[in-house]
């Protein structure tokens, strides 16, 4: 099945509600039906995989958005 890339890999360094920061990496694709987001660490290591919600707007702030609140739910976990 063909992936089309709605934003290919994208390094961001990415504010944690604890005033911590860390330095990611991020893609969207859509997989069949679904909106796919994939985080990484720098080095290639998989945070998470994610569908992202229907109505999301497309764009780099929307997605740096989910990025961040992966983020934060797992420092906070």
């Amino acid at each position: 099945m063909k992936r089309d890339v709605i934003q290919d890999w994208t390094d961001t360094i990415v504010e944690i509600n604890s005033g911590d920061s860390r330095d990611v990496r991020y893609k969207v694709f859509v997989d069949g039906n679904r909106r796919i987001q994939e985080i990484r660490e720098t080095d290639g290591t998989l945070i998470r995989k994610q569908e992202l919600p229907e109505g999301m707007v497309n764009g780099r702030v929307s997605f740096e958005a989910s990025v961040r609140h992966v983020l934060a739910e797992l420092a906070s976990a």
